[in-house]
This record gives C-alpha cells, structure tokens and sequence, in this order.
C-alpha cells in the first residue's frame, strides 16, 4: 500500500478522529505487528500540536499465553501502578487512539469463564475511573490490518496478497482514496448523518417495530428523553469535536432499559472475546434476555450475557442502510468497528449516557436511574438483511416507515 495513502488515513484518524489538540497528551494504543503505521499516527498527532504521544504496544498471542498461563488471582489484581495510572487519564483526559488489528480467532481455546472473572474482578476497580471520564475525552478507534486478521477475512490469498486487499477494504471503507482528501468527505458525511437524526428526533418515537423473514420480530421501546446522534460527537467540558469510529455509517440511540420484547436473528458473526458466536437468536421479554440460541459459541454468548445484571440488557439500538460502503464491498471483516456498520444493529450492556437531553445536568449514576442500562460490556451483534423493515411508533400512536428492504426509508 501507498504510504501516500497510509499517511492519509493516519492524518484522518488523528485530526477528525481524535482531533488532536496543541497541548493535548495522547495515549495510542497498537499491536507490535503495526510500528510503522503507529509512527505515521503519532507524526500526525505531532503535527497538530500534541503535547505527547504515549504509545501502548500489545500483542495477541502474549495476552492469550498470559489468560492460559497465569491463575485467576493474578489475572484479576490490579497493580497500584495500574490503578494510579487511571487516576492520571482520569485528570489529564489524553486523547485515546485505538488502532485496531487482531486476530477474530486468536483467543481460541482459551478458558473463557476464567478471562470473564478476571475481567469481572478487574471492572468494579475500573468503573468508578470510567464513569468519571465518561462522556468528558476524545477518542477513536479505527483498524489497521495484520497478517490473521487479513487471512481470516481472505482465506484463499497469499498473506501478502489478503494483506493487500484488505488495506484496500480498510481504507474504501473509511472514504480514504487516493485522489480525494478524507477530511472533507467526513465532513460531508458527518452533516448528512446529523440532518437524518434531526429528523428522527422530531418524530417524537415512543416505540421501533423490528420485521424480517429471517424471523426477526422484535419491539424496542425508547426512551422519552433520548435523542438520536451519529457521526461526530462532543467531548463534555472542552466541546472539542471528534469521531469516536473510524468508519462510522450508523445512527443510535440508547433505548430505555426494560421495553424489549420479541426475538431478533443475526445476520452476521460475532467476534467476542477472541472467539466467532454464529448464526445466533436472540429473545427479550419485558427488556431482559430470556434465550439465546448459536451454531456456533452458544456456550460463550450465554457467558457474555451473564457478566452482571445490564448484560442482558440492551444499551443501543443502530440504524444502518443495507447498501452501506461497508455492505457494499462485499467483504465480511469478522470485525464488529466495520461489520456494524454493514448492517442495523443492537447492543447488548452499556448504554450511551449522552443521548439524553441536558444529560450534561446529571451524573452518571443518575442517568442509569433514569433509564440508560448500565454494564460492564457493550457488544454489538448485526441483525440488518436486505429485506428488513423498521416502522417507528410515535408518542401520539403514529406509524412512521424509518427503514424499507433494509434502506432508509426517507
């Protein structure tokens, strides 16, 4: 691939992503497998004024060799270290910057009840330091292809080949070409997302009826206060603009927590901690996960659902046209930052604080009390197909087309 082009996508992520600003720390985290791309994102956040630039390399075999090698105490303890760092990202808010590149099989095998407990122990250290960040810091995620991750997506190319491809794939979908400038396609994008979600949150919508001959029949009921947002977002304090997904084609909302009844099939894999849960259903009553059925993992979605009390729970509900760029490229990225935005989609745990009007007026807590779900996970799992169709109900008992054979219906 072009480093022209590279160097587009790394300006991209930093400056409409992230949207460094002069003075501002950064924290950027990536795989071993990306220093030269992690290097191009850092010259760019330099560029722009960045005070520094801290950078977190991981690497997925090593953690997958410390989930099996290391006892579930020592997996669950938090450092001192540990802990005083998130005090100081709590204060300074550094821009985060995830570059995103494993492997969607590369915890396979590994003892997933005991990585759940451990992630368990280690997030009731960690929720307090989030729900003070929450909503305050810019922050972005955007992927960045490795070797697995290229062959999984490609299975029948040589790795420098499905390399290729999926660079391709990658940029295509993130409006990165060789001949245009991203910034300004984003800014195009980003206006047109807004105009739509003006647009539904004048609708006064009480209620979104899911259909589709998958089997899908499904009622989500929405909450009264919650305003629909997608695009760009707005870092709480600082007002600074930034794109928190890199790419992003959807809308959302967050739904009030206990209005969900029905079953919703999957239209594409779920890659969960490492592993693929496929072909899936998924049934609500009363808002809460009653059954669940998988081909594939069905062992392993009914342990996501049962991390605590909000994770079976839903914490969004995503609008996406069918004939999205995504969608359109005809590749299936085993990735849920681009699978998601193939298709509409839901989310199991966590809900979006800042969909609520003036919720800027209320702490954290209190907007879980008001009915934004609460839980340690957010998982999104896509249920959009071609012949999908969303009618919204209005407050007043109106019935609106939102979306028709998997489209926009307006």
């Amino acid at each position: 691939m072009k480093k022209s082009i590279l160097r587009k996508y790394a300006r991209l992520i930093a400056e409409v992503g992230g949207n460094v600003q002069k003075g501002q720390e950064v924290v950027l985290h990536a795989s071993v497998e990306q220093p030269e791309f992690a290097r191009m994102v850092a010259e760019e956040c330099y560029r722009l004024g960045a005070k520094t630039v801290i950078t977190e390399f991981s690497y997925q075999p090593l953690d997958k060799l410390n989930l099996q090698k290391r006892s579930l105490s020592t997996l669950s303890h938090m450092e001192d270290w540990e802990v005083a760092r998130l005090e100081h990202r709590v204060n300074t808010l550094p821009v985060r910057i995830f570059l995103e590149s494993d492997d969607p099989d590369g915890f396979k095998g590994i003892n997933q009840q005991k990585a759940s407990k451990a992630k368990q122990a280690r997030y009731k250290i960690m929720k307090p330091y989030f729900d003070r960040a929450e909503n305050r810091d810019q922050w972005c995620i955007a992927g960045v292809p490795a070797a697995a991750w290229a062959k999984k997506v490609f299975p029948n190319e040589i790795k420098s080949r499905a390399l290729e491809k999926l660079w391709e794939s990658v940029l295509y979908t993130s409006r990165v070409t060789e001949d245009g400038d991203p910034v300004e396609a984003w800014k195009a994008h980003n206006a047109d997302l807004s105009a739509r979600c003006e647009y539904l949150n004048g609708l006064g919508l009480d209620t979104l009826e899911y259909r589709s001959s998958n089997g899908t029949d499904l009622r989500v009921g929405l909450h009264e206060d919650a305003l629909f947002m997608g695009g760009a977002e707005k870092a709480l304090g600082s007002g600074i603009v930034f794109n928190p997904n890199i790419p992003s084609e959807e809308v959302f909302t967050s739904p009030r927590k206990g209005r969900a009844d029905g079953i919703v099939y999957s239209s594409k894999p779920l890659s969960y901690q490492g592993e693929l849960i496929e072909n899936f259903s998924v049934r609500f009553e009363n808002g809460k996960v009653v059954e669940v059925k998988a081909e594939k993992n069905e062992a392993l979605l009914r342990e996501m659902i049962s991390m605590d009390e909000g994770a079976a729970y839903l914490g969004e509900c995503a609008l996406v046209p069918y004939d999205s760029p995504i969608r359109q490229s005809g590749v299936l990225f085993y990735n849920t930052l681009f699978d998601e935005n193939a298709a509409c989609h839901l989310a199991l745990g966590q809900g979006f604080t800042n969909v609520l009007k003036d919720y800027d007026k209320y702490t954290t807590e209190e907007c879980y009390k008001r009915g934004i779900n609460d839980s340690m996970i957010h998982v999104d799992f896509m249920i959009g197909t071609r012949d999908l169709s969303i009618t919204g109900v209005t407050r007043d008992g109106k019935r609106v087309p939102i979306f028709e054979n998997g489209n926009w219906a307006f």
